[in-house]
């Protein structure tokens, strides 16, 4: 059975209507601090490699924000299918969408199909740590109030989870890391109205088709403040970011050495290591 297959067989996780309505609401008046901090990270990063790349495509939500840093690069839509040539781009990046799709796996072999030879992938995404503390208190908020427990929030994935992902898409030299981004709020209500303004609300297919109770929200903004207050009065939030970078195959990287090709072995190394700090 196919990976196409397979993933069509699913029960769909996300509702792609309703997240397209949340961006578009969130694009009237959008607060994207986040998205503008990853990305000046990304390019950061891009500044470090010491070559060129000019076949660059960005798959963003957010294309006005990525069209002004980089007016040369192809702009994507983060669909399903993404609309990429195979072997015509030096750079992809795809820019804090990826834990929306349906198939992470499936997006980051479309972009690394999408590359030439020694072509980088850059992707971001939200992990594990991202407002930790708010989803622990509307899991305790919504248990106490209605005693059951609705879908929010997608499960998020871990560093070391998600960097396994980047070789199975076929990419050389994988690389994760993560990134704390450390917010503070007036009260609880002011970040959900930020997530709001990030088209980040809650999209999961099977979610609460009403609005959520106010009795919910209110004991939620409660134990939030109490877990996460800051001496100056503010609520904190935290999210992570996860960034994955890989390479296209291409015969002149360094490639790493073959299992028991090591000319000392380990057990000598750190004999040595002590050895030497007696000294």
């Amino acid at each position: 059975m196919s990976q196409t297959q397979t993933t069509a067989q699913r029960p769909a996780l996300f509702d792609r209507r309703a997240l397209a309505r949340h961006r578009a609401r969130a694009a009237r008046d959008p607060a994207l601090f986040l998205q503008e901090a990853v990305a000046d990270d990304i390019e950061d990063r891009i500044a470090e490699v010491n070559r060129s790349f000019n076949d660059v495509s960005v798959v963003t939500p957010w294309p006005d924000l990525w069209a002004a840093r980089l007016p040369r690069a192809r702009i994507v839509a983060d669909t399903e299918t993404l609309d990429l040539v195979p072997a015509s781009q030096d750079l992809v990046i795809h820019a804090l969408a990826l834990h929306w799709a349906e198939d992470p796996i499936g997006q980051l072999i479309q972009c690394a199909r999408a590359l030439r030879p020694d072509g980088l992938l850059i992707a971001t995404l939200f992990g594990g740590e991202t407002l930790a503390d708010l989803r622990a208190a509307l899991t305790a908020a919504e248990t106490a109030v209605t005693g059951g427990l609705s879908p929010r929030v997608a499960p998020m994935g871990e560093i070391r989870d998600l960097g396994a992902l980047l070789q199975r898409a076929g990419l050389a030299l994988p690389v994760a890391d993560g990134t704390p981004y450390d917010v503070s709020y007036e009260t609880p209500f002011h970040l959900m109205r930020d997530l709001r303004a990030m088209g980040e609300s809650n999209a999961m297919a099977h979610r609460l088709r009403r609005p959520t109770r106010r009795a919910v929200l209110a004991e939620a903004a409660r134990l939030h403040a109490e877990t996460s207050a800051r001496p100056d009065g503010r609520v904190g939030a935290r999210f992570e970011v996860i960034t994955l970078t890989g390479w296209a195959p291409s015969a002149d990287q360094p490639q790493p050495l073959r299992p028991g090709s090591a000319t000392r072995s380990l057990e000598e190394a750190l004999r040595r290591a002590r050895d030497d700090s007696a000294d």
